[in-house]
């Protein structure tokens, strides 16, 4: 009976360790996913496609967006938003994230805190953000963005 047991043990040790491997690693590949969805907001603005920039935001009322304005919820609302703020290629400018820390919260979240840099003609802008992540329907989408 003892070798059974023994082999009972050493099995659920192989398969609680392959989970965790494999928990490691698709949290790896999720906040690639992550940074480079990041990455292809970061072109879309520098093109001036502000629709193009916000396909990483969930498309529902639900999504939480706070900026200098304080909380405005919706994803049509935060578009908007967004084309009153900046209603040219010029006022645009470059936009520069620097993501500080990136961490998957879950099998389907994700906490994002960074730094954004504005380089216009006629100024600099900079602040931070804090960005949560969901996967929905096999996509990652920002539900809520926190943007100082």
């Amino acid at each position: 009976m003892k070798p059974v047991y023994l082999l009972a043990i050493s099995l659920l040790s192989v398969t609680i360790g392959c989970q965790e491997v494999s928990d490691d690693l698709n949290g790896k590949e999720n906040i690639q996913t992550i940074s480079t969805l990041m990455q292809a907001q970061e072109n879309a603005w520098n093109e001036g496609d502000l629709d193009r920039f916000m396909l990483s935001y969930m498309k529902s009322d639900s999504l939480s967006f706070i900026g200098s304005r304080g909380l405005s919820k919706g994803w049509q609302t935060t578009l908007d938003n967004y084309k009153i703020s900046y209603p040219n290629k010029e006022q645009m400018g470059r936009l520069q994230f620097e993501n500080l820390q990136m961490e998957q919260l879950g099998a389907s979240s994700a906490f994002v805190l960074g730094k954004w840099t504005l380089y216009r003609s006629a100024d600099t802008l900079s602040g931070h953000y804090s960005l949560i992540w969901k996967k929905l329907e096999a996509e990652w989408v920002i539900v809520a963005d926190h943007s100082s």
